[in-house]
């Protein structure tokens, strides 16, 4: 069985840097924990970057969400904690400008994973982005987000992004 674990985002930015938010350094163990048991059954682990420019403000995504963060070369872009200790050489890494990422997309469908698991910031954004574009590369695949290993600023869409996953046919745990 071919299993990948994707760490979305878990970067300085989205935890207590200018999108950070309560809590979301709590998943900074937990998260580890995940790795750690990933890498010692021999599975994979990738790591998603939410990266953007100097120009931020000048997208689309900048107009709806007017706060300059994870700017490639900045403190904030970088992965959070334990966490970015956790990469190893020859883990992928996918810089990605939009909340999903086609590359990692394309990567998982090359790969012909059976199991994916997403972990990382935030739920109802790039998790649940990337969770989709995980389901729609291999859509054969057990596609898992844990809820414990994810979290957002806004609770309630946290809670009704779980149920839209559900909807999809990703295992909610």
């Amino acid at each position: 069985m071919k299993r990948i674990l994707v760490v979305v985002d878990y970067q300085v930015d989205f935890v207590n840097g200018a999108l950070g938010f309560e809590g979301a350094e709590l998943l900074d163990e937990k998260i580890c924990k995940r790795i750690d048991e990933y890498r010692l059954a021999g599975d994979e682990v990738a790591f998603t970057l939410d990266t953007h420019a100097e120009n931020y403000l000048d997208t689309q995504e900048g107009s709806n969400l007017p706060v300059v963060h994870c700017v490639k070369g900045t403190e904030g872009h970088a992965l959070y904690g334990k966490t970015a200790k956790a990469v190893k050489d020859g883990d992928k890494i996918f810089e990605k400008p939009v909340f999903g990422s086609w590359e990692l997309a394309e990567y998982l469908r090359a790969g012909n994973y059976d199991e994916v698991e997403l972990a990382g910031l935030v739920s109802n954004i790039c998790v649940l982005s990337n969770a989709v574009l995980a389901k729609t590369a291999l859509p054969e695949a057990k596609v898992t987000v844990d809820t414990s290993l994810t979290d957002s600023f806004d609770k309630k869409l946290n809670a009704e992004t779980f149920d839209i996953l559900k909807g999809i046919q990703v295992n909610v745990i």
